[in-house]
Parts: C-alpha cells; structure tokens; sequence
C-alpha cells in the first residue's frame, strides 16, 4: 500500500499536481434575485448596478403577455411589459430591504406616466414580487411614501413574472456608449427630477 501511494504521488508531481497544497473548490455564493421597473433600463442598470453586494444587474421586460418581446415590442405599448432590470444579490452582503430602500431613491414614484423625459406605459415605475418578497416590497413602499417632497406615490407592487433579457446593444449600455449615455441621461432630467422628488 505504501509503494501505491509513493507511486500516486509521483505520478501527480510529474503532471504538476501539488498534494500537499491542493483545496477543495469553493462553494458557490448563494444569490438571490429582484425586479425593478423604473424607466430607462440603462440608467436603472447603471445606478443599481453600483450597490454594495450587487453581482449582475441585466436589463429586459417584464409584466406583459408577449412572450419573447423586443424593443420595438415594448415601445409600441401593445405587449403591455414594462422595460425593467433584474438583479442578481449576494444575500450575505445586503438584503432586499435594501434594495428596495434605493430603488425608491432612483425613480420619481409620483409619476405614473412614464419617468422624465421616456413617456408611456412600459416606462412606468413598478417593483414585481414574489409571493414572499410583497410584504416586504409594500412596507418600503409606505415607508418611502412619507418620505417624498413632492408629489404622492403611485409606484404599483406587481405579481413577478417571466422576466426577458433585452437584446445584446441594450446591455451594459452606460459602460459601452458611456458620452452618449451621458448625454441622454443629462438631457432627459432625471437627476434634475429626483433632486425634487426626494430631496438632497
């Protein structure tokens, strides 16, 4: 027997395998998932994207009944989906509570129109839940009602559904075409409108 583990061992240092160092893989990170509609996907990507704990935010629609949409889809208003984000958590470093808490920090939920200068239905603000994430989603909601300077909250807590990622040009777009992302979000008024809404 110990001739066999001699041998093993030589054998694994001639193909470069170190025994006495080798590890077992780490376990994967435990993640969980939430999604948010607040307008422009990029800039939802963007903003939600540099919270503390966040792995993948990716941008696509949600909320309607045409299965597979596109862009053009979305923008005609006949899919009935909103253009919104899912994100990708890491559960040990921030909680959806939190999430939730700077959602409501990103859109202007008084409007139910659209967000700033991107109007119509699939521009509305929502957040669409599990059964188990609703009362969780709802007390935020109230909590940050009391927190707005102007306005009244019109945001709507949704039932979760199929969530389809937007096409390939759509995603990571502030990082890709960050003037012209710049540019847009500049002109749209967003950061002008969510100073009023919420305040410094």
């Amino acid at each position: 027997m110990r001739r066999l583990l001699v041998a093993l061992a030589a054998a694994f240092a001639l193909l470069g395998v170190d025994t006495a160092l080798a590890a077992p893989p780490p376990a994967p990170v435990k993640t969980e998932t939430a999604v948010f509609a607040g307008g422009c996907f990029w800039c939802m990507e963007h903003d939600m994207g540099g919270i503390p704990g966040v792995l993948k935010v990716e941008s696509g629609y949600t909320g309607g009944h045409v299965k597979n949409p596109s862009y053009r889809d979305v923008t005609s208003e006949q899919s009935g989906h909103y253009e919104s984000v899912r994100v990708t958590y890491d559960p040990a470093k921030t909680d959806y509570g939190f999430l939730l808490y700077r959602y409501w920090k990103l859109v202007d939920p008084t409007d139910d129109g659209g967000q700033f200068c991107d109007r119509g239905p699939s521009y509305r603000p929502a957040v669409f839940v599990t059964p188990a994430q609703r009362p969780i989603a709802e007390k935020s909601r109230d909590e940050a009602a009391k927190r707005l300077k102007t306005g009244t909250m019109k945001a709507q807590i949704l039932p979760l559904q199929t969530f389809w990622p937007a096409e390939e040009y759509h995603r990571d777009y502030a990082k890709r075409h960050a003037l012209d992302y710049s540019l847009y979000r500049s002109g749209c008024g967003r950061d002008a409108r969510l100073k009023q809404v919420w305040g410094n």
